[in-house]
């Protein structure tokens, strides 16, 4: 069962890791619960702070005899305490409430989740969203659930400008439905987008390279913004870096020497292109900052963002030397 696709039952299991998808299904549950009693009671309870016989408590008879929604949240922290309440609970859930376990992954309360799956309950998935594609169908759904149109160019331009997380595509969604009217083209992205659009690892890389600080500070921190690693941001630039350098170390050698490099021809011509700018001090002091950045984003230092950027920086201005 999906988020979309909710169904009351006395025990129902919200699991998975996303939690956009797994706070929608506690809300759909929720509606679900009112749409058929208005005066419906909802609580929630967190995993980690559950003591013995809370459970009892706000599932018993209630006086004025209303439904009543129960949300655990956070199972995968749960104590002793809950596990052992939610099982007995199990045994002989009430009639008049509904039971919601939000588990987001982990093996701590597996016993309580095999339990839930064995007794036959509900279970709505809420994994992460990986693949571009299922990325695509969900932007596509949330514009049309505001109402609104989108051509597929738009939609996948809108994933590969915010698609690294969830909740920020749903709220780029959002913000088209409400700021834009008629059908959504890929220009009405670019224009609300277009700058992330651009930030990829190797136009950081070709920014700095050309001595462009700001530009190349621009994309890198869209970049970031949209869900980069700095890990692969800072191997983009190494990458840049050593073709300046294996080539630079050609010049003179006739065109034998170039060959050898196992270099594409345009990436050659472009590295050239690029050299006219660089002094061999400039290269040296750049593979320096990158080689120290390498090592701080892969753990040596605190602040993987700060490594990235102050990387960026020194490149930048090593070109300008």
């Amino acid at each position: 069962m999906t988020w979309d696709s909710v169904e009351l039952a006395p025990v129902v299991l919200v699991s998975g890791a996303e939690h956009l998808l797994s706070e929608r299904a506690v809300a759909a549950l929720i509606a679900a619960a009112r749409e058929r009693a208005q005066d419906v009671e909802v609580t929630q309870l967190e995993g980690a702070a559950y003591t013995r016989g809370m459970l009892g408590v706000v599932t018993s008879p209630s006086l004025f005899g209303e439904a009543r929604v129960v949300v655990v949240q956070a199972v995968e922290q749960a104590t002793p305490e809950l596990i052992t309440d939610a099982l007995d609970y199990l045994a002989q859930p009430a009639d008049d409430v509904v039971l919601v376990l939000v588990h987001r992954g982990g093996q701590r309360g597996k016993k309580l989740l095999d339990a839930v799956r064995a007794a036959g309950a509900p279970v709505v998935t809420c994994e992460p969203i990986k693949k571009d594609a299922d990325k695509v169908a969900f932007a596509a759904a949330e514009l049309r659930r505001a109402g609104r149109r989108a051509d597929a160019q738009a939609v996948r331009a809108l994933v590969e400008a915010v698609g690294a997380d969830l909740r920020e595509l749903a709220a780029a969604c959002a913000q088209l439905a409400v700021d834009t009217t008629g059908v959504i083209g890929a220009d009405v992205v670019a224009r609300y987008y277009g700058g992330r659009i651009e930030a990829t690892g190797f136009r950081v890389a070709d920014a700095a390279i050309a001595g462009q600080t700001g530009q190349a500070v621009v994309l890198l921190r869209h970049a970031l913004a949209t869900g980069a690693d700095p890990v692969p941001l800072v191997a983009a630039i190494a990458a840049k870096l050593r073709v300046l350098a294996k080539v630079a170390a050609t010049r003179g050698r006739g065109a034998v020497a170039v060959r050898d490099l196992g270099l594409a021809p345009w990436q050659v011509d472009r590295a050239l292109r690029d050299l006219s700018r660089w002094t061999p001090e400039g290269l040296a002091a750049a593979i320096t900052a990158v080689a120290q950045a390498d090592a701080e984003v892969k753990g040596a230092g605190r602040d993987p963002v700060f490594a990235v950027e102050r990387a960026v920086l020194r490149v930048a201005a090593a070109a300008n030397r």
